[in-house]
C-alpha cells in the first residue's frame, strides 16, 4: 500500500469486534481514528505479556506496512497462582467460563487481576512501544451477563474491585472506565498525541 495513514488513522489488529468497539471508543478521546484488520500472526509461548505483544505487533507490521496496535491481555488468578495468566485465551477456548468457576469452586480468596499491554508499531520506530495496563477485582461466584454485546471472554465472572457490576454487565462506557485495556490505551494515547504534537512543532 504505498498511500500514508500515519499521523491519521492507527489499525487495531484483530478479529474481535468488542476488543475493536472498546478501542476506538477510547482513543477518540485522543483523536485518534481507530481502524481494524483481521491478521493473523503466530503468537509466541511466553509468560510474559509484553514479549507476546510485541513480536505480534512486529509480524502485523510486515505483512500490512501500516501504523498498528496489538493488544495482548491475561488473567492472573492469585490462588490459582496466576493462572491462566498469558494463556487466557487458550483457557477460555478450552474450559470456558464455567471450567474456571469450577476450579474455584472452593476458593474462599477469589482475588484477581486483569492485565493487558498494547503494543504499537510504525514505519517511525525500528522496535515497538509497548504501554501497559491493569485492573484489580475478583472471580464471581457466577456468570453475571447482562449485556450481550459486553460479554465476551471472561468478563461475566471478573468483578472489579469497589464496583457491584461484572464487566459483562457494565455498559462500553462503563467498562472503559476500569478496565486493563483501557488503561493500556490511554497511555499509549497519552504518548501518541505527545509525539504528534512534536513532530508538529520540529
Amino acid at each position: 500500500m504505498s498511500f500514508n495513514l500515519e499521523g491519521r488513522i492507527i489499525i487495531l489488529a484483530t478479529g474481535n469486534i468488542h476488543k475493536f468497539n472498546e478501542t476506538r471508543a477510547v482513543l477518540s478521546e485522543y483523536d485518534i481514528i481507530t481502524g481494524m484488520l483481521k491478521i493473523k500472526t503466530l503468537e509466541i509461548q511466553s509468560e510474559s505479556l509484553e514479549d507476546i505483544a510485541k513480536a505480534s505487533v512486529q509480524e502485523a507490521y510486515k505483512k500490512c506496512n501500516l501504523p498498528i496496535i496489538v493488544e495482548d491481555a491475561g488473567l492472573f488468578v492469585k490462588k490459582l497462582n496466576g493462572f491462566p495468566g498469558p494463556y487466557a485465551a487458550y483457557v477460555y477456548k478450552t474450559i470456558g467460563n464455567k471450567g474456571l468457576l469450577e476450579l474455584m469452586k472452593s476458593v474462599e480468596n477469589r482475588e484477581a487481576e486483569f492485565q493487558s499491554v498494547i503494543a504499537f508499531r510504525s514505519a517511525r520506530l525500528e522496535t515497538p512501544m509497548c504501554f501497559s495496563g491493569g485492573v484489580l477485582g475478583e472471580i464471581t461466584k457466577e456468570e453475571r451477563t447482562a449485556n450481550i454485546a459486553m460479554g465476551f471472554g471472561f468478563d461475566p465472572i471478573f468483578k472489579p474491585k469497589k464496583n457491584k457490576k461484572t464487566f459483562a454487565e457494565m455498559t462500553l462506557k462503563e467498562k472503559n472506565k476500569h478496565s486493563h485495556r483501557a488503561n493500556a490505551l490511554r497511555k499509549f494515547g497519552e504518548w501518541y498525541r505527545k509525539m504528534q504534537q512534536q513532530e508538529t512543532l520540529a
